[in-house]
């Protein structure tokens, strides 16, 4: 069902199967469900022995167990189903070296980080089919509605110049895709470039002021501080367009952002684990790629909802990746199938999504002022300290800030406190702020009474 792993036989399958109707998208994710079983049973022995008492032939998914982040990250090397992958080699040759950023290893995966929005950081790897899944399936999906006419003349008259607005400094999957593209084209290179919003506000600026990008790619928290920084005139920019990924951007969000910056904000709905899980159509809504991807929207007991009901978090298959498989995977977000069918008549299921929220927090500093701190950035200067394995920081005021940590098995829990101590008093220095009392809670990290783990956020 694959019709050819590369580009131009994902490409033709994906097209035949939005032209196929919702017969063929099922037909194909039925196809795709049992092969991914019966690989990763032969292939991995981790599923291999999940599935010890799952029958030969799956006929529905919920005849399978679910597996979640740790359990899986706890188990790697009898995860993946390349022998030649295991976690401390990626470790130590491609997560250690910023060089190989982009970069395939082996000459087959690209490897990438998550940033930990949904509690705890993963390694995940990508084998040739499900990137280019990714690479494929959006372009055509949204063939219409990616770029309107007359964006595409903006970018013809003024050129493109692609700034990527998301954490650097590791191998995040933002990171790894723009660096990927990069890697193709010295003129992609040239006109495409990661800006670090862990960098201080007035150096991200004055780097903006002098790239001048047309396109804006990234967090739309720190899309909204560009914003800001934009109607005091610091910043002068003039993007063509917006794309917002990685947290929930709300209806006054985006207004703001279109007005300060001049431009469409066209969001995204993905994750590293499945990066083409949605499409968005030009009726404004999400559309699952159901032909590649299982999404299955489960309440509090992992039982299925019915559409039109909010779940309290939702199940998600890859089933384009076969290195490290993923089949009903806890991805953590509160989703919502559409009851009704989409007015832009697409075969494929409509989902609203509560997802990742993501408000910027303020700390004083000197003078009387106050800096603005994003939420991934803050997020990332902890969890990148060795020996984390979760954390929750709380704002509980303009110069206070609390730490829930959660160790790796092992660390010693002074020497991380203290670890991280350093590592935000630079943090917040770099930002311009004033000193910032950090001090540590003996709770740990967990879900607030929505059930929605948040990582940071101001009590």
């Amino acid at each position: 069902m694959y019709a050819g792993s590369g580009a131009i036989g994902i490409a033709w399958d994906t097209w035949r199967a939005e032209h196929g109707g919702a017969d063929a998208i099922s037909r194909r994710q039925q196809a795709r469900l049992a092969g991914l079983v019966e690989f990763a049973r032969t292939a991995s022995p981790f599923y291999r022995a999940l599935y010890r008492d799952v029958p030969e032939r799956v006929t529905d998914p919920r005849q399978l167990p679910r597996v979640g982040k740790r359990e899986l990250m706890e188990h790697f090397d009898e995860w993946v189903t390349d022998p030649h992958l295991t976690l401390a080699r990626l470790e130590s040759d491609v997560l250690a070296d910023m060089s190989r950023l982009g970069s395939l290893y082996r000459g087959q995966y690209l490897v990438v980080t998550t940033s930990g929005t949904s509690g705890e950081p993963a390694v995940l790897v990508h084998d040739r089919a499900s990137w280019t899944v990714t690479g494929v399936v959006v372009r055509i999906r949204e063939r219409r509605t990616l770029i309107r006419a007359a964006e595409w003349r903006a970018f013809l008259f003024h050129g493109l110049r692609g700034a990527a607005l998301i954490a650097g400094g590791g191998h995040f999957a933002g990171v790894v895709m723009t660096e990927t593209a990069r890697r193709r084209s010295p003129v992609i290179a040239r006109r495409v470039r990661v800006f670090s919003v862990l960098r201080p506000l007035p150096e991200l600026v004055a780097e903006l002021n002098a790239f001048q990008p047309t396109l804006l790619y990234g967090y739309p928290s720190a899309m909204l501080q560009l914003a800001g920084e934009q109607r005091t005139r610091g910043l002068r920019i003039h993007p063509v367009l917006a794309f917002s990924s990685g947290e929930n951007l709300s209806v006054a969000g985006r207004e703001e952002i279109e007005s300060a910056l001049g431009c469409r904000v066209s969001e995204r709905y993905l994750s590293s684990e499945f990066p083409a899980l949605t499409s968005l159509c030009r009726k404004g809504s999400f559309h699952v790629n159901a032909d590649w991807y299982l999404v299955e929207p489960v309440d509090a007991d992992f039982q299925p909802v019915p559409a039109g009901v909010t779940s309290q978090t939702v199940l998600v298959t890859n089933l384009a990746n076969r290195v490290q498989p993923l089949i009903r995977y806890d991805l953590g977000d509160r989703v919502t199938f559409a009851a009704d069918p989409c007015p832009c008549r697409s075969p494929f299921p409509v989902l609203r999504v509560e997802g990742r929220a993501g408000d910027v927090v303020s700390f004083s500093a000197p003078g009387g002022r106050r800096v603005t701190v994003l939420p991934l950035a803050l997020g990332t200067v902890i969890e990148e300290t060795a020996g984390v394995r979760r954390f929750q920081a709380i704002r509980t005021g303009p110069g206070s800030l609390t730490v829930r940590l959660e160790l790796r098995p092992g660390a010693a829990q002074a020497d991380v406190r203290s670890a991280v101590r350093e590592r935000l008093d630079e943090f917040f220095a770099d930002q311009g702020a004033g000193p910032v009392a950090i001090e540590y809670s003996d709770e740990l990290p967990g879900p607030g009474r929505s059930g929605k783990f948040r990582q940071v956020w101001t009590a």
